[in-house]
């Protein structure tokens, strides 16, 4: 299986030499754990290193806070948008629409339209800069409109369906909303072809992070927990430290 390298030594070490291609893959965690960043991160390297555009779409944070937040870390992305190697899109107004949209001569819900808006979204920015890598930062806000479950499975599926098909390699954000190991597991999990977790602890009064990659299919990967920081270059993943995140992990699933 080939791999995409995410421009994160430590990261990338993990997963023996990268994320797989053309595969759907999950990052959780909590707020400012750096879900963001790394996803950041992963396009830059592509757009730079790789020769491979990038498509990064905004469920949540305004465009404008999102370029100076990642200002602070020397990358200027307006610059690799005017060369055509980064689109950042603005998605967030699919969460304001009517419980009904008009489509031609049909009535569709609220929940069908913003599904298919999302991948028409994605679609369209794809070809627009023949993108290679795609973000989209979070699903959280899409998942909140499935209270069933199985409705809720049904849209992550057909978006994550969506995105394989366009044979680009993905990271799609969720928020953690646990602060313990002890976690329960959603539904977007099961459906991705991989998860990368990023826990975030307090300890002795000083913040403990450590990323997991819990799992890959298809590669060989370590699947303990590392060190990481948030460094003003980014996310720096220390591969061959153990983390002080040592407790036994214990999942149950949420509906």
């Amino acid at each position: 299986m080939e791999h995409v390298p995410t421009g994160i030594d430590g990261l990338d070490k993990m997963l023996n030499d990268g994320l797989p291609t053309g595969r759907c893959i999950l990052v959780c965690g909590g707020p400012g754990s750096g879900k963001t960043i790394l996803s950041m991160q992963f396009l830059r390297h592509g757009a730079i290193q790789c020769n491979e555009s990038g498509l990064y779409v905004s469920l949540d944070e305004d465009i404008g806070q999102l370029k100076e937040e990642m200002a602070g870390f020397g990358w200027d992305l307006e610059k690799l948008e005017e060369k055509g190697k980064l689109a950042i899109v603005d998605a967030s107004p699919i969460r304001h629409i009517p419980k009904e949209v008009k489509v031609g001569d049909l009535w569709v819900g609220k929940r069908n339209f913003s599904s298919l808006s999302l991948i028409e979204i994605v679609k369209k920015n794809v070809e627009k800069i023949n993108a290679k890598r795609i973000v989209i930062d979070p699903i959280t806000a899409l998942t909140l409109q499935y209270p069933d479950i199985s409705e809720r499975r049904t849209a992550i599926l057909d978006l994550f369906e969506a995105l394989s098909n366009l044979g680009t390699t993905n990271l799609i954000t969720t928020e953690l909303r646990s602060v313990t190991l002890e976690r329960k597991i959603r539904a977007e999990e099961f459906l991705a072809h991989g998860v990368i977790v990023l826990h975030v602890f307090m300890s002795d009064k000083e913040i403990v992070r450590g990323i997991q990659i819990e799992k890959m299919r298809g590669i060989a990967h370590d699947d303990q927990i590392r060190p990481y920081k948030i460094t003003e270059k980014g996310i720096e993943v220390f591969s061959q430290e153990k983390s002080l995140i040592a407790t036994p992990i214990t999942s149950t699933l949420q509906v």
